[in-house]
Formats: structure tokens, C-alpha cells, sequence
């Protein structure tokens, strides 16, 4: 609402940009109008359906959907800072964030550092109000996610992982959950093959850089990763499987460069040049 006012005191034509408030019944039948794109940001789900509506009807789409964005600390790493990285980076927003770090795959030489330190610093987190400056984790957007919270370490722990810290829900009123930290995970557990939209963040053990990438692309997403290095670490950036890797650096989205993942993390970019062409059509015009 705050862009459309700027949009219009700026002087620009009426309705060059206009925002709706709809559910999704108003949205698909806007999709189905006489529009010529859809650019859609959330679920993997509603991201399918926009896509089948937009496709039926030959309409250019983009989509940035869910991620499950690997954390990746070497052997070689600045432990401290990429601990410290690490934790911010998946508490973000109380861990609700397409690109906040998701799995933390870390070699097994520094895998006891890099976790001590890891915990230590989420039991030192703050948690309370989001207004309040001083909060580091704020509340879950509703009852239900408080609930998937649980079902996800509850799931964890039946199979064997272990909780480190956290695991349940804070007592109080409001929809806050424990950042949690959870070891020994492995693949027959929903944090390691669905996105877990809240504070909970699974340690992987690996043995070598092989092994980190391997990890790393064993998921059905493909947003964004991180790789933590104090050696040379574009090799592997390479061989990721997804839209952008961040050496040494938080994921985060800048408009300078184009934004969007592979697999089931989307279809299409936005940001930058190659978003604008996203919405272009080209014309080819040839002449004697």
C-alpha cells in the first residue's frame, strides 16, 4: 500500500501500480484475466497451482518457493564467525524466511566447535516481542505452525536425533517456540526433507568436501546455500545445486543480482536485469 502511494505521489500514470488485497479465489480469477504475467513468492503447493493456471493460458510466470538452504562450514573455516553467522542467520524472523539457513552441514574435524558454540549462542538468544529492539527471536505467525514445530522435533527425536537445546514451545501466551538445536539427523526425519519454516536447525556431520556437497544437493529444494571457508571455496560453490551461494556471507537478496532457485525452490528470476526480462518480450526485427 506504501509503494502504490509513493508510485501515485511520484506522478506516475493511475493504476501503474496497484495493490489488491484478495484471498486465493479472487487471485486465481485475476490470473485468468486478460494480464499478460504472474510473479508469485510462497508455498511450493500454491506456487504449482499458479503455475498450471498460468500455463493453461500461455502466461508467463515466475516462482520463488520454499528452500531448504544448506549452511556449509569446512574444516578451514572461521569457526567463531561462522557460528555466530549461522544462528543469525536461522533465527531470522523467528526462522521464518525462504532464505534463512536450514541445514547446517559441517565437517567432522570442527563439527564439536562448530556445535559448541552453535548452542551456546541460541540458549544466549532473546526471545519476546518483534518491536522490541533488543528481541533476537520474535513469534510464529500462527497456533498451527507452533504445532508443526513439534511434530517436526517430536518426529526427529522418535527417530533418533537428539535435542541440544530447545524442543518446545515457550510457556506464555503468543505463538513462540524454543530455538531449537537438534544432532544426529538423518534422512528418514521430516527437518531433513521439508522446510521448517521456525527456529529449529539440524546439525549434519560429514566427512570430507564430497561428502558437504553431496549433502547439500540430497534435498528437493534449491534456493540459495552457504559455504564457510577460509580456503578457496568457488570449486565447490559450482557444484551447489541452486539459484546463488554466498561464500563467507549470510544469504540475503540484493537487487543487483538476480534472485530465484532450481527445483522445487521455483521457476524463473527476479531481481536485477535478468528479472526485468523475465516480463519482456523480445522482438526481432530484420531488415535488408
Amino acid at each position: 500500500m506504501e509503494l502504490e502511494r509513493t508510485f501515485k505521489e511520484a506522478g506516475m500514470p493511475e493504476y501503474t501500480f496497484k495493490s489488491i488485497l484478495a484471498d486465493s479465489a479472487i487471485a486465481e480469477k485475476i490470473i485468468l484475466s486478460d494480464i499478460d504475467a504472474v510473479s508469485f513468492t510462497g508455498s511450493v503447493e500454491t506456487g504449482m497451482r499458479i503455475a498450471e493456471l498460468a500455463g493453461k493460458n500461455l502466461k508467463k510466470f515466475v516462482l520463488e518457493l520454499g528452500g531448504s538452504d544448506p549452511f556449509i562450514v569446512l574444516d578451514d573455516a572461521d569457526i567463531e564467525l561462522a557460528a555466530q553467522c549461522a544462528v543469525t542467520s536461522r533465527m531470522m524472523n523467528g526462522g521464518q524466511s525462504c532464505i534463512a539457513a536450514k541445514r547446517f552441514i559441517v565437517e567432522s574435524s570442527v563439527l564439536d566447535e562448530f556445535t559448541s558454540r552453535f548452542v551456546k549462542i541460541t540458549e544466549n538468544l532473546k526471545i519476546g516481542d518483534p518491536l522490541d529492539p533488543n528481541t533476537d527471536v520474535g513469534p510464529l505467525v500462527r497456533e498451527s505452525q507452533i504445532k508443526r514445530m513439534q511434530e517436526f522435533v517430536e518426529d526427529a527425536v522418535s527417530k533418533g536425533a537428539k535435542i541440544l537445546t530447545g524442543g518446545n514451545r515457550v510457556p506464555g501466551n503468543g505463538f513462540f517456540f524454543q530455538p531449537t538445536v537438534l544432532a544426529n539427523v538423518n534422512h528418514s526425519m521430516l527437518v531433513l526433507n521439508e522446510e521448517i519454516f521456525g527456529p529449529i536447525a539440524p546439525i549434519i556431520e560429514v566427512q570430507n568436501k564430497d561428502e558437504a556437497v553431496m549433502e547439500a544437493n540430497r534435498t528437493n529444494f534449491g534456493l540459495c546455500a552457504s559455504i564457510w571457508s577460509r580456503g578457496e571455496a568457488e570449486g565447490l560453490a559450482r557444484r551447489i545445486q541452486s539459484g546463488s551461494v554466498f561464500i563467507n556471507r549470510i544469504v540475503s537478496s540484493d537487487p543487483r543480482l538476480p534472485f530465484g532457485g532450481v527445483k522445487k525452490s521455483g521457476v524463473g528470476r527476479e531481481l536485477s536485469r535478468y528479472g526485468l526480462l523475465e516480463f519482456t518480450n523480445i522482438k526481432s526485427i530484420v531488415k535488408n
